[in-house]
């Protein structure tokens, strides 16, 4: 079929082959378009109006009327409002008649800023379909150089069910992300930029823009903030790393010791670790924070033991050294069966041969370890392993549920000895209605992710050398 339309229209295959590269090359587009080409990009759907294509024409041009309409009835004010973020507060006016004060009508500061974002996102949406439309007019442009037929509107409803079906297919998640995702993240990076805290919550009051006042109250030496931020980041870093190699080396050594020959029962045994898994995660700290509490089993048994006193308990959770610690060994038993079940995938998948070669070679069981297992293990897992690192730095439910953040601390805003950057966030933002500072920190969690994983992943086997182990 494709054979025989290129016999038929040969210049139709020369005008999409001038103008296939063109459409990878928006500077190409700009460079060759023409006068008309060039105005389509003012004025929508102008190059096709012209050249007859009278449908696609009119979409683009109701786009632009669309675009125009909205901006004069809705969009030029919410973009003032977006930079003033409201002038008139809302205040109580006292109604003689009904002998009570009434609220009297003000700015909302957050739906300023929000309309305004969506109305930036809005017109960087229209930007890129004038320059569909001066693309479109170019791709018509070059196929009349070339002698070469038009594309109807037919044409171009059947190409959405041929080469172009991936536009259709994803013009609806597309916008999906742009509504739930792109705008809502716009808006919460932009709080950053704010004064919106428990002094100024609106309707009632109205925030401001303060540029990085934020930013530099944070990183300032001798603030509140400061000396709560590099302590809480620290411990949220060395936390990142003590679970993330804790649940890897002891998750790899327990798959390692099941999965040996002598070992019986490998089944019972997977299963009784795996077991854990099977209850809910919030149900396993809870129930660890019950039994380590000040007068929990542990405690309990101690003293009726005899090795503390009839009133002494071991400050699990009370203590920052203590607590830290008992954080640590708790998620290693939550953990490790999940790494279990990961580097068991794995062993199970090494090819036989290796470990036959090297035994005939004679390598000893440490030298296999280190040269064939532990190799084949991070090259594979190394991948899963940033991802863990990543979760773990964001691990909401061990410390809240664990110890709330705690123990709490008077040197520090608003935060505890244990709580992670996402902890205080919570803290900041929905204790204390703090959403600026909260934001700010936001920013710093993604930085610091971004960061460590691209950096570490680049520096990966996985990524230099896919195919090693193929």
């Amino acid at each position: 079929m494709e054979k025989k339309s290129a016999k038929a229209n040969p210049a139709g295959l020369a005008a999409a082959a001038a103008v296939r590269p063109a459409l990878a090359d928006p500077a190409q587009v700009l460079r060759e378009s023409d006068g008309l080409s060039k105005l389509s990009f003012l004025v929508f759907g102008l190059g096709n109006l012209i050249n007859r294509q009278i449908i696609r024409g009119l979409l683009f041009l109701a786009v632009e009327a669309g675009y125009i309409a909205y901006m004069a009835l809705f969009g030029l004010s919410a973009m003032g409002d977006f930079f003033t973020l409201g002038t008139q507060e809302q205040g109580q006016v006292y109604n003689e008649a009904l002998g009570i004060f009434e609220y009297s009508d003000g700015d909302n500061s957050m739906l300023c800023m929000l309309y305004g974002v969506v109305t930036i996102v809005l017109t960087a949406i229209v930007i890129a379909v004038a320059y569909m439309s001066m693309k479109s007019a170019y791709c018509t442009q070059v196929r009349k150089a070339h002698g070469a037929p038009l594309p109807t509107f037919r044409d171009d409803l059947h190409s959405l069910l041929e080469e172009n079906i991936h536009g259709m297919l994803m013009a609806f998640p597309s916008f999906g992300i742009i509504a739930f995702t792109v705008i809502p993240l716009i808006f919460m990076i932009l709080i950053a930029f704010t004064s919106y805290d428990r002094d100024h919550q609106p309707p009632g009051n109205l925030f401001d823009w303060v540029g990085m006042a934020n930013f530099t109250q944070l990183f300032t030496g001798g603030s509140r903030l400061a000396t709560t931020f590099w302590p809480v980041l620290g411990w949220t870093l060395i936390w990142a790393v003590a679970a993330t190699s804790t649940n890897f080396i002891l998750g790899m050594l327990l798959a390692l010791l099941i999965n040996q020959k002598v070992v019986r029962g490998k089944g019972f045994w997977r299963f009784l670790f795996v077991l854990s898994i099977a209850v809910p995660q919030f149900v396993s700290l809870l129930s660890m924070r019950t039994i380590f509490n000040a007068n929990g089993p542990v405690n309990v048994i101690l003293r009726t033991i005899g090795v503390l006193g009839a009133t002494e308990s071991i400050p699990f959770f009370t203590n920052e050294l203590t607590a830290k610690l008992t954080i640590i060994g708790i998620n290693i038993w939550i953990g490790v069966p999940y790494t279990m079940l990961s580097t068991t995938g794995i062993l199970q998948n090494i090819p036989a041969e290796l470990y036959e070669a090297a035994r005939i070679d004679g390598a000893k069981p440490p030298t296999i370890f280190r040269k064939i297992t532990l190799p084949y293990m991070m090259f594979v897992m190394t991948p899963t392993l940033i991802t863990s690192f990543t979760g773990n730095i964001n691990n909401f439910n061990v410390i809240y549920l664990l110890t709330g953040g705690g123990p709490d601390s008077l040197d520090y805003y608003f935060a505890g000895k244990t709580d992670l950057l996402i902890t205080w966030l919570y803290r900041l933002t929905i204790t204390q209605k703090d959403y600026n500072i909260g934001s700010v920190i936001g920013i710093m969690t993604f930085i610091v992710l971004a960061i460590t994983s691209l950096l570490t992943f680049h520096q990966t086997g996985a990524y230099k050398d896919e195919g090693a182990f193929q």
